[in-house]
């Protein structure tokens, strides 16, 4: 029995495109991003033409994003169907690093294509698979940065630990100075 194609990670992905808005500005940032993700290879044959194309494809996937967040399932998913038009699926078999023969999508061509049609699927896959309220943008004040909720009763509204621990501490002062308030003014 040969292992599924992981279509979460896939749009993993998509969540590591469209948060690296600031780090994502130079090759050796692409590189290294491909690099912490696994695809070494493609760190390798990564080009500033590339980038560029991933840069292009991160506004558009913070589109789906956002559009998600506000609950408009249908631009969402136009923008994806756009975006699956724009970028083919061509699923191949592959066998690499010591691991049986599984399906990778999109292993040819230009750097960016490859992550394009990963990220792209992924999220189709999710959406369709999972529901739209899955992808999201990070609630945190100041923040903005998708999301991608795996959790078993859809309950996520932070892009990370951190941001959901600086968003509790704050309500949690906030709560501290109002109580403070009120005995002072009872007090008088």
């Amino acid at each position: 029995m040969g292992r599924n194609l992981d279509f979460t990670s896939y749009a993993k992905l998509a969540v590591l495109l469209v948060n690296g808005r600031d780090q994502l500005k130079t090759l050796d940032s692409l590189r290294e991003l491909l690099t912490e993700t696994g695809r070494t290879e493609a760190a390798a044959r990564a080009t500033r033409r590339d980038l560029d194309a991933i840069c292009e494809l991160r506004e558009e996937l913070t589109g789906v994003f956002e559009s998600a967040a506000r609950g408009d399932g249908a631009d969402a998913v136009e923008r994806l169907n756009g975006l699956l038009v724009r970028h083919p699926v061509h699923p191949q078999i592959s066998g690499h690093d010591g691991q049986p023969w599984h399906m990778h999508l999109t292993e040819g061509g230009r750097v960016a294509d490859t992550l394009a049609v990963g990220s792209v699927m992924g999220l189709a896959t999710v959406i369709t698979s999972l529901g739209m309220d899955r992808l999201g943008i990070c609630q945190a004040p100041l923040c903005g940065n998708a999301y991608l909720d795996t959790s078993s009763n859809r309950s996520r509204r932070y892009c990370s630990e951190r941001c959901a621990n600086r968003v509790n501490v704050a309500a949690y002062r906030a709560r501290r100075r109002g109580t403070a308030r009120r005995k002072a003014t009872r007090g008088q």
